[in-house]
């Protein structure tokens, strides 16, 4: 699928629970949602999940795990048996390209005592996992990959019926999708589980666990060395299975608000509201940075969902002037970059991106490919080891781009060509789909002048 889009148009409009234009349910917590729920003891109702690629083999998973969902609509069923009652699949299980999904299911798998192969894309096959291996290995779970720290990981019998141990683990780069396999895994340990991170990665796994009856203790702390850190502890429970989700509904996904939003902040004559968006302070590292940019943005009428803090988010077009982003912030935001990059090639001066060499492990090297792909439209931005510097306030020329099968960078090029002076055709533009279904549509509908072609 080729997007083509026109620049000119501007964005305005409304979304949320009450509108025909929803923001999908978000992602993070939907992959949480659906994999804690299997592992609690009853039924637990899922309301305003996100149905897309990376959440279908999830789902899929699930099943060849032995586990019973019915998915209507948004609206998913989850009849949990608890981690002891996950069945050895009779397949590798595939998770597509969705390290969230491996990751997650990898400890998961370790608290059932599951002998599994976890498999994925290509391009999953070329993230790192040793970051998830050598932690679930200390914690004595038989986990090996069987391509030099990469997937396919196979978990193999314990060799003995006794409970994993727990432990303390230092994570070298702040990652929630580490931390949650660790702590989920430590569900089945013998004694505290203790994670330390340098910054503070998403909590979201912390508060639904904590909601379904884990006790968790998350803090700022510091180290003997004086440097501060973010410390969570786990106290496995009593029973082998979780309390039920009982009825949830997950916010909007931030993430997929954030190309939204940034269509809005660089279309002239933009005025746009989003409800319903989930505002996790770990996850709304962005709305800060375009804060400090300058953008007409506005939070309010937050209140509570599930545990996670969801809010209206106000925009207005707006004339961006260049930031820099780094430390903590980069955690906080990390998703958003390469649709962050497309405010920052529209801002008058110089966007600094630095300590986000995580960048070069997501769906593809997001570092290297933006900076490619936005040359072609006339941006002036320059690669670095763990980051990127944009020169703004250019003019974006139309033109022809990839997607580099990655779902945010297809995304994220759309976007940027609302700001183009020519049409931007963006290749292999059906990976959207992965996380964002109706991004196209969603657009188009807000006053977006882009065409879908096969």
């Amino acid at each position: 699928m080729q997007l083509k889009v026109y620049p000119g148009s501007s964005i305005k409009g409304f979304t949320g629970v009450s509108s025909a234009l929803e923001i999908p349910g978000d992602k993070s917590l939907s992959h949480r949602a659906a994999l804690l729920a299997s592992l609690a003891g009853g039924e637990s109702i899922i309301r305003n999940f996100q149905v897309s690629g990376v959440t279908r083999v999830m789902l899929e998973a699930l099943t060849q795990l032995g586990v019973n969902w019915e998915l209507d609509h948004k609206v998913l069923r989850v009849s949990g048996n608890g981690f002891e009652g996950l069945k050895n699949p009779d397949r590798s299980i595939y998770c597509g390209n969705s390290a969230t999904t491996l990751r997650m299911l990898a400890g998961a798998l370790a608290a059932g005592g599951v002998c599994a192969t976890l498999d994925g894309s290509e391009g999953l096959r070329r993230r790192p996992m040793g970051r998830i291996i050598a932690p679930l290995q200390s914690m004595g779970v038989p986990i090996r990959s069987t391509r030099d720290g990469t997937a396919p990981l196979v978990l193999d019998k314990r060799a003995s019926s006794r409970p994993l141990a727990g432990m303390r683990h230092t994570l070298p780069v702040a990652s929630a999708q580490v931390k949650s396999c660790i702590l989920i895994a430590a569900l089945a340990a013998d004694g505290i589980t203790t994670v330390i991170e340098p910054g503070p990665s998403r909590d979201h796994t912390e508060r639904m666990l904590s909601s379904m009856g884990v006790e968790i203790d998350s803090r700022r702390v510091i180290l003997e060395s004086g440097r501060a850190a973010y410390q969570t502890r786990v106290t496995p429970p009593e029973s082998t299975a979780l309390m039920p989700c009982g009825e949830v509904t997950l916010p909007a996904d931030i993430s997929a608000a954030a190309f939204i939003i940034i269509a809005a902040l660089i279309t002239p004559q933009s005025d746009l509201t989003l409800e319903g968006i989930g505002v996790n302070p770990t996850r709304t590292g962005l709305l800060d940075a375009l804060h400090n940019m300058g953008a007409a943005l506005r939070v309010d009428d937050i209140t509570n969902a599930g545990g996670e803090p969801v809010g209206r988010i106000l925009v207005k077009a707006s004339d961006l002037t260049g930031t820099e982003i780094y430390g903590d912030q980069v955690v906080r935001m990390i998703d958003e970059f390469p649709v962050f990059a497309a405010a920052a090639a529209t801002a008058t001066g110089t966007t600094v991106v630095r300590d986000a060499v995580e960048l070069r492990h997501k769906e593809s090297d997001r570092i290297s490919l933006l900076c490619v792909e936005m040359q072609k439209l006339g941006v002036r931005i320059e690669e670095k080891v763990d980051g990127f510097v944009i020169h703004g306030g250019r003019p974006i020329r139309g033109g022809r781009v990839e997607s580099h099968s990655d779902h945010r960078l297809a995304m994220a090029l759309a976007v940027l060509g609302l700001a183009a002076e020519e049409p931007v055709i963006i290749e292999g533009a059906d990976v959207v789909a992965e996380s964002f279904p109706n991004f196209p549509h969603l657009l188009q509908s807000l006053g977006a002048n882009i065409k879908v072609e096969q």
